[in-house]
């Protein structure tokens, strides 16, 4: 009768965190993990005892400015780093202070505690004098004697998560609360291992500044090459047009879509030679039949809008979401219909098969004909110029988005052959780049997960080995 149900039996003066009894919560999955911290010949202790603070970041309505004080959103905290060119805002100095709870500063852990970011956490990096944060993120200030990039990189592998996600269950969305945290066990290995993982989150840190250096590179070079370097666009906020040359040949009325700005682009782009998306690639809209028993699946929160990399999950077919409907494949351009000025632009660079992707993208794959190189194409539209561009085509008021239509409609600029390739190699050096730094970041990870699973001589050899 109870064949393929999983059964767990505990006494009432072993049940944790406040007498929690949900069922997945002494799932053995859980349990194990908690038995395997206890068990291993590591030492370890509650988070509560190892840290000076718990603590999480502003409850309140925040009111945002262009520059001050960085505030940092859950969406800027990666697993190792901190990505400043995602989900950063600004405060004033006034605000700061009466945050005083909440401000960050260097050394300090931040994990983020809520949705489709849950679970990721990061070290505030030296470069960082002074910042804050949302509730969305919690700031855990380590003892003197733990390292806080070990901290982190613990609360990232598979012991340290699984406990998050653990306390973050949830109906609709994870969410762990704060009191939560303070029972979360940390191994705690000796100094010199700590200082190891500290040695290779950083290494993988600088490898990964030097990716978004090259690719800057790559960007600056085409604004350069299409006379973009130094271009600002009219700020004028009126522009006159006839019934003809509006709603009668567009169907639109809003204002948004006639501001000055936006003939400026398209003057600017169509001042030499120029194509159209169109022309140069092959839009991809077949539906799929998902005959498959799972599929890799990329939505549009498994792009980094920082960099334009992406990841695939893979999901059983009954389970996929109903708008994964598009098979891909690797090389093809998935650019994002839902908030495009984010820039959620990236090339399948995945080597799995029965790939597939939600409708909520336009999905490109390069003409034979065409000279037009895909990474280029992606460095183009991930420019503030287009991002902002394709705002014009926005339709809707509550989830705007963009049609396919309009984006394969974009002109871009005819770029010569052989500055496409030096582009091109920018973008695949940083790639590169990226790939080494996250080997190493993961390396770091796995090896904490050795330590605790063997012993640190063993993880110390895993170490020699990937890092050699």
């Amino acid at each position: 009768m109870l064949e393929g149900l999983e059964i767990s039996d505990l006494k009432l003066s072993k049940l944790e965190n406040e007498l929690t009894i949900g069922a997945e919560f002494y799932s053995k999955q859980f349990i194990n993990v908690v038995s395997k911290i206890k068990n291993s010949n590591i030492s370890f202790d509650t988070l509560n005892n190892i840290t000076d603070l718990i603590t999480d970041g502003d409850h309140g309505t925040t009111k945002y400015q262009d520059k001050g004080i960085l505030y940092l959103l859950s969406e800027s905290i990666k697993e190792g780093y901190i990505d400043l060119s995602v989900g950063t805002r600004y405060i004033s100095e006034k605000l700061n202070d009466s945050l005083k709870r909440s401000e960050l500063k260097k050394g300090d852990v931040v994990v983020t505690k809520t949705g489709v970011y849950f679970g990721k956490s990061a070290v505030i990096p030296n470069e960082i004098k002074v910042a804050n944060t949302s509730a969305h993120v919690a700031k855990i200030t380590p003892k003197k004697n733990i390292n806080s990039y070990y901290l982190s990189t613990f609360l990232n592998s598979s012991f340290g998560y699984s406990q998050l996600r653990r306390r973050g269950i949830k109906v609709s969305r994870p969410e762990i609360k704060l009191i939560e945290f303070k029972d979360i066990l940390i191994s705690i290995p000796s100094n010199n291992f700590q200082h190891e993982i500290e040695k290779i989150i950083l290494n993988g840190q600088k490898i990964l500044y030097n990716s978004k250096k090259v690719y800057r590179e790559a960007e600056n070079l085409l604004l350069k090459k299409i006379g973009l370097e130094n271009f600002t666009p009219s700020t004028e906020g009126i522009n006159i047009k006839t019934f003809s040359n509006s709603f009668a040949t567009t169907g639109r009325l809003d204002a948004e879509y006639y501001q000055p700005k936006y003939e400026d682009y398209e003057q600017l782009i169509k001042k030499d030679k120029y194509s159209y998306i169109k022309d140069e690639y092959i839009h991809i809209n077949k539906k799929s039949k998902k005959e498959e028993d799972g599929y890799n699946y990329i939505e549009i929160s498994d792009v980094n809008v920082g960099d334009g990399s992406s990841v695939s999950n893979y999901i059983k077919t009954e389970e996929l979401p109903a708008n994964a409907k598009i098979l891909i494949k690797k090389g093809d351009l998935l650019i994002s219909n839902v908030r495009p000025y984010r820039g959620a632009v990236t090339i399948v660079n995945s080597e799995f098969n029965n790939l597939i992707v939600s409708s909520a993208f336009t999905v490109l794959r390069r003409n034979v004909k065409s000279i037009y190189n895909v990474e280029v194409l992606k460095v183009l539209l991930r420019t503030d110029l287009y991002k902002d561009w394709l705002l014009k085509f926005n339709v809707g008021t509550s989830y705007p988005v963009i049609k396919d239509y309009d984006v394969l409609n974009i002109p871009i600029p005819y770029i010569n052959e052989n500055k496409q390739k030096e582009i091109a190699a920018l973008v695949e050096e940083s790639f590169a780049l990226k790939k080494q730094s996250e080997h190493l970041l993961e390396t770091a990870k796995r090896a904490v997960e050795i330590a605790i699973e063997k012993n640190e001589e063993a993880a110390l050899l895993y170490i020699e080995k990937e890092t050699a």
